[in-house]
């Protein structure tokens, strides 16, 4: 159970004097941030410790492997590309950024990172000019997938790995792969802008413009471990305790399978846009309210979640850039963290009321985001299971600056879409900004989730947010997730069973014209066990003919005492054809109340298993165990 004084602040809606409060602690921990000890170049003696975030990834990839660690970028480029100034470029960020050469190992049981001397990038070049169209298109893809999968090794200290693949004396694609233990999304943008910087330097025999920079990745780890420590540790702790007390270990969504014991990460995408006028109007909601873009859409997936599973505590994680120092905003290395957003839907508020928790939750998160997810699973010690990720199962994440096409002197480039089979949460919502709306896509595991029951999912998310705009003080359990042909189908198409049949005719009759027709089609299947209708209809008449024999007839009444099995279907249609009636005895109700039922029907027989003989009351109705009898 959720503790009540948490749930309760939670519920509470936030004043504006709180709501101001938060953004006065937020602003001054920016501030503070700023004016506290800066990050600054370590001792160059010894091998430096890994961050909290390099850390529990390395340890990850021991447990589990690389490819779903990995972050991958594939450019086409167009134009008369010079390949060896391509080379010194990604040379010249490689000996930039130390992390881009890093290894890892155990030192003394202390997981250090030993930083390689620079050296030449070594740039493979795969020629596909001499295939055809579809052969080269086809090819290209299968080099971009198996390069964008292949593993890194993280002893050896090569993070950055790029291939060039020639489709044309003027048409390339470049894979450029780099692991996340080295890397994030923020650090992507700052290795293609370099790359552009660089090449278009190089091509023209300038030296490199790019200033030197002030400190290294390296350098932030050892600062990170000395500045969360003392007091500065504890405030954050002490907020993420209480925050997170009582949270449901796992998010209950239903899936399509069963939970695998161990997580296989295998996964699969599905798009999802957002109009530009439903944008609009989402923004307009949240500037109406106080709250931000994201807090609008996090609101409306966190119902979402609610509904799907039917739990009213959700928690979701969200990734932030971390990069709140200036020193960090220019280099590339894994700084991303994230937060769990844990909202409180119970009591049936309206969309704006649970906007209010979602905000307070937020604000209350970023004021607190300097603490690493690592070192706040190290402190709640949440209980590990391989099945699932510990604290949150679902992401979600909107990114205001997507990446568009980059040109340089004389080449154009433009990102190239590939699938990457991975997934490294349950569910995850990626979402960005562009200038047609909002785009984004859902990220699932595809050993939970068929691609039909995310796509049903989508369309639930983008019909929700539509009736959010459209009448935000309505209660959640009355925001509809059904559109009208969803609807329709539901309610009305697949409730239309009505069926014409000859009125004057039995339903065992109905059953054994059928078995006439097709005395050879599978009619029934219990485990290993098939019956064709012939077959079913054959152990039918048998029985019927031998309750025919113990006086069944009109009028007469059969108790069927049976678990699901072939037997109780047989019961059944032998008590039709015999003439009675039979009445269901439950196995599992007290003797009592089966003796009451035998002798308000007036059974005089009772069809049965032999397991489930001693289960029945003393009576003086004949007994037929179906098991142990078939030979009468």
């Amino acid at each position: 159970m959720m503790d009540e004084r948490v749930s309760n602040s939670r519920r509470a809606a936030l004043s504006p004097a709180k709501l101001a409060l938060l953004k006065k602690r937020i602003r001054q921990g920016a501030e503070s941030a700023s004016e506290s000890r800066a990050v600054t170049r370590r001792a160059r003696t010894g091998n430096p410790p890994m961050s909290f975030a390099q850390q529990r990834l390395w340890f990850l990839c021991q447990l589990e492997g690389s490819p779903p660690y990995h972050t991958p970028r594939a450019l086409h480029i167009t134009g008369e590309l010079e390949v060896g100034v391509l080379a010194r470029s990604l040379g010249e960020i490689v000996r930039r950024h130390e992390s881009l050469r890093t290894a890892f190992a155990l030192e003394d049981g202390r997981p250090v990172q030993i930083i390689r001397p620079p050296q030449p990038l070594h740039l493979p070049v795969v020629d596909l000019s001499r295939l055809n169209g579809e052969e080269q298109t086809r090819e290209a893809r299968r080099l971009v997938g198996e390069e964008v999968l292949r593993p890194f090794d993280l002893s050896e200290g090569e993070l950055l790995r790029v291939k060039l693949i020639k489709l044309g004396d003027t048409e390339h694609v470049a894979v450029m792969t780099v692991h996340h233990i080295a890397s994030d999304g923020w650090s992507m943008g700052i290795l293609t802008r370099e790359l552009a910087a660089l090449y278009d330097a190089f091509t023209q025999g300038e030296p490199s413009p790019l200033p030197e920079l002030p400190v290294q990745y390296a350098d932030f780890a050892v600062w990170q471990r000395e500045y969360l420590s003392g007091e500065v540790l504890e405030e954050q702790l002490s907020y993420w305790r209480k925050q997170l007390a009582g949270a449901p270990p796992v998010l209950e969504l239903p899936t399509d399978r069963p939970r695998p014991a161990v997580q296989t990460f295998r996964g699969a995408k599905h798009p999802i846009n957002l109009t530009r006028e439903l944008t609009a109007e989402l923004k307009a909601l949240g500037q109406r309210e106080g709250a931000t873009l994201y807090m609008v859409l996090l609101a409306a997936f966190q119902v979402l979640l609610s509904r799907y599973s039917g739990q009213e505590d959700v928690v979701v994680g969200s990734p932030i850039a971390n990069r709140n120092r200036a020193e960090t905003e220019s280099l590339i290395g894994f700084f991303v963290n994230a937060l769990a957003m844990r909202t409180d839907l119970s009591g049936d508020p309206t969309f704006v009321e649970l906007l209010g928790r979602v905000r307070e939750t937020s604000l209350g998160a970023y004021a607190h985001q300097d603490l690493p997810f690592e070192k706040l699973i190290e402190e709640l010690q949440p209980e590990r299971n391989l099945s699932h990720t510990p604290l949150f199962q679902v992401t979600f994440a909107l990114h205001n600056a997507p990446a568009g096409a980059l040109k340089l002197r004389g080449l154009e480039l433009r990102p190239v879409e590939f699938a990457v089979e991975a997934a490294k949460f349950d569910l995850s919502l990626l979402m960005g900004e562009s200038g047609r709306g909002i785009a984004g896509l859902f990220e699932y595991r595809s050993d939970l989730f068929n691609e039909e029951t995310v796509r049903r999912l989508a369309t639930h998310f983008q019909n929700l947010l539509e009736a959010v705009v459209k009448d935000p003080s309505r209660r959640l359990s009355s925001l509809p997730l059904l559109g009208p042909k969803e609807r329709e189908r539901l309610l009305v198409r697949w409730n239309d069973t009505r069926a014409d049949y000859p009125p004057d005719v039995c339903v065992h009759e109905l059953f054994e014209a059928h078995a006439q027709e097709t005395p050879d089609a599978e009619a029934l299947v219990f485990d290993e066990e098939r019956v064709s209708y012939a077959e079913l209809d054959g152990r039918a008449n048998k029985l019927a003919r031998h309750l025919r024999g113990l006086g069944v007839g009109p009028e007469s009444r059969v108790g069927v005492s049976l678990t699901r099995s072939i037997e109780m279907v047989v019961a059944l249609l032998a008590v039709l054809k015999a003439g009675g009636a039979y009445v269901p005895l439950d196995p599992n109700h007290p003797r009592e109340r089966l003796r009451q039922m035998l002798e308000d029907a007036e059974v005089k027989v009772i069809l049965t298993q032999t397991h489930l003989a001693d289960r029945l009351p003393t009576t003086e109705a004949e007994v037929v165990r179906l098991d142990g009898d078939r030979e009468k």
